[in-house]
């Protein structure tokens, strides 16, 4: 057999490579855990039901890091990477220099474009590892787009990544805004979309049920729901924020309404227009974050009418934007779809209670005041500098005044922790920093532990515990399944439809994305491409 003959078998036995879809559009509803979408399934007739009948339907993808919330959820998803390369290791992080706690993606040297100064989310100067966004415009040689939507600065930049552009909404004025870590000025195209002013043609409106009532389980009126600006606890919810004029009060009620997600639908649509999304065979990204689900969540819980209208209403929004994008790309057999969830969410712990399960609630103010007692008590000195989400932070200053050995100081913290009938599990710094192997769920405290950012002590909270300062409302964060399972759906080119019941991890989202893009994982990944929902030899 000749050289050439045997190179053109090979070449013959090898499948081309297919050109990946014109556009990606990645998903993330915030706060839709998979009980909550199983449980809304039959009211589900449009887009979601549509992704999931006709696309890869994987119902539990499980969180591995401890802490499960916002930031380091979109995070792991945009970048297949836990906060131990990531770097985001929650919503918050102390300044160990002020004592004072930061956004975590807070950086002072880049402000927030067209918005009130503060501190706030605005820079991805934090994120410590490659997102698909980064990847993309790295593999496209900067031609593909990429660009990040969301009601909340810290989802739209964890997915936006350094290298593409990210877009929120900001209670202040009303608008979509970026950091001038992104950009000096606004597009053409979202100027114009802001000057349409839709939040505020929204004041003299109503939230009210899409559905009739009798499609709704339970009961609109319970108790221990948490309305804020003067929304109400039953249908229909004023937005007007108890204020006679749109404002920052009325954006608030806006933004933690569906009315929100409708203004993250016109302006992904906005910027597939303005941006030529999808328009040639050079591949762009489009990743809305919607953030009126999880606003929603917090103050009713998963169980309540208004999280069903929510999902209702977005399962309709999210029909309207997958039509866009197909039209944008050519065709479904342009477009792929992912979509996912930063975290599922606990229920109203007193529903749980009436349920007859141990469930209660637990303030951080209470743990913290407790522990600095037994600190100041055992070592005479205010050693504790604060409590952010499940991490203790120890004040080096005040240790090294008083010559107190840090790690004694952290193993008396984590014993007293220990004794408090809310806690689970405790581990220290040097637990987590050392090499030793772990099991149980000290590797997943050590995958949300990032030295320098994270604290001294970190904890996990019994299941049922709802860790909040509020008597009313509910939140999420534990490393148990009503926090930690979310769904995955991917649809359209290259993927293999079908319903895929094994337990795949969050870290998977990104590295499978890329597969489907036809490109390589993001560089921090750690997770794996489902390669059973690819159609192979595409």
């Amino acid at each position: 057999m000749t050289r050439a003959l045997a190179l053109a078998l090979v070449l013959l036995a090898t499948p081309a490579l297919a050109k990946p879809p014109r556009l990606t559009l990645f998903i993330a509803v915030d706060a839709l855990g998979t009980d909550l979408l199983l449980r809304s399934r039959p009211q589900l007739k449009a887009g979601l039901a549509q992704l999931i009948d006709r696309g890869a339907f994987y119902p539990d993808v499980r969180y591995q890091q401890s802490l499960v919330a916002t930031a380091p959820g979109h995070s792991v998803l945009s970048t297949g990477a836990y906060p131990w390369r990531t770097g985001v290791v929650g919503n918050r992080v102390m300044n160990r220099t002020t004592g004072k706690e930061e956004p975590v993606f807070w950086d002072a040297t880049h402000p927030a474009l067209d918005a009130p100064a503060s501190v706030e989310d605005v820079s991805p100067e934090p994120m410590l590892a490659e997102t698909l966004a980064d990847h993309l415009r790295l593999f496209t040689a900067g031609r593909g787009k990429a660009i990040a939507f969301s009601g909340k600065a810290r989802a739209a930049i964890a997915l936006a990544g350094r290298l593409g552009q990210a877009f929120w909404f900001n209670e202040q004025v009303g608008r979509l805004v970026t950091g001038t870590a992104y950009m000096k000025e606004l597009p053409a195209w979202l100027r114009a979309f802001n000057d349409r002013r839709l939040p505020d043609a929204a004041f003299g409106t109503e939230w009210t049920l899409a559905l009739p009532t009798k499609e709704y389980l339970g009961e609109d009126d319970r108790p221990f729901e948490a309305p804020s600006y003067g929304m109400g606890r039953t249908f229909p919810h004023s937005l007007k924020g108890g204020a006679t004029s749109p404002g920052p009060p009325s954006y608030a009620a806006f933004a933690s309404s569906p009315f929100a997600n409708d203004l993250l639908l016109q302006a992904a649509k906005a910027a597939i227009a303005g941006e030529g999304l999808g328009k040639d065979d050079v591949p762009d990204l489009l990743a809305v974050s919607f953030s009126a689900t999880d606003l929603v969540y917090h103050q009713y819980g998963p169980y309540s009418w208004e999280m069903q209208d929510a999902l209702v209403r977005l399962d309709r929004q999210l029909a309207d934007l997958v039509a866009a994008a197909e039209k944008a790309a050519g065709g479904r057999q342009n477009l792929l779809v992912v979509l996912s969830s930063d975290h599922g969410g606990a229920a109203l712990p007193e529903e749980w209670i009436a349920a007859g399960i141990n469930a209660t609630r637990l303030k951080p103010s209470a743990l913290k005041q407790g522990l600095a007692q037994e600190l100041q008590t055992r070592f005479g000195a205010p050693v504790l500098l604060g409590l952010v989400d499940r991490d203790v932070f120890l004040n080096g200053k005040v240790l090294a005044e008083k010559k107190l050995d840090p790690a004694v100081v952290r193993r008396v913290a984590a014993d007293w922790l220990g004794r408090q009938p809310a806690v689970a599990l405790v581990a220290t710094q040097e637990d987590l920093e050392s090499g030793q192997e772990l099991s149980g769920f000290l590797p997943a405290l050590r995958r949300g532990h990032y030295p320098g950012r994270s604290g001294d002590v970190t904890f996990l909270l019994r299941p049922y515990v709802v860790f909040t300062e509020y008597d009313t409302g509910t939140t999420h964060g534990e490393p148990y399944a009503y926090d930690n399972q979310v769904p995955l759906v991917l649809y359209g080119k290259g993927v293999k439809p079908g319903l895929y019941r094994m337990q795949v991890h969050a870290s998977d989202v990104a590295p499978t994305a890329a597969m489907l893009m036809d490109m390589g994982a993001p560089a921090s990944a750690e997770g794996e491409p489902r390669v059973e929902s690819v159609v192979q030899g595409r």
